[in-house]
């Protein structure tokens, strides 16, 4: 399932991402966006991971969650 994270702080890394979501299953991909121009956060990403199940827990446990001082937001990704 792929998902979607918005709301990040401008500092927030790949890697920070994908540890916060490997605490609720596998981690296929993640992906922030940058802008081109500047190669900076955009302040959302993408995360996917294969499972189902994990991706809903991860859903049900993050969203809402505080990291840097930024409440993100997760949810399914649409297609």
């Amino acid at each position: 399932m792929k998902l979607l994270i918005r709301n990040l702080a401008r500092s927030t890394t790949e890697e920070e991402l994908k540890r916060l979501f490997d605490a609720y299953g596998t981690v296929q991909s993640c992906a922030l966006v940058l802008d081109k121009a500047t190669a900076e956060s955009k302040g959302f990403a993408f995360v996917e991971m294969p499972k189902t199940k994990e991706a809903s827990t991860a859903i049900k446990k993050l969203n809402g969650y505080t990291l840097a001082n930024k409440v993100i937001r997760v949810k399914k990704a649409n297609p």
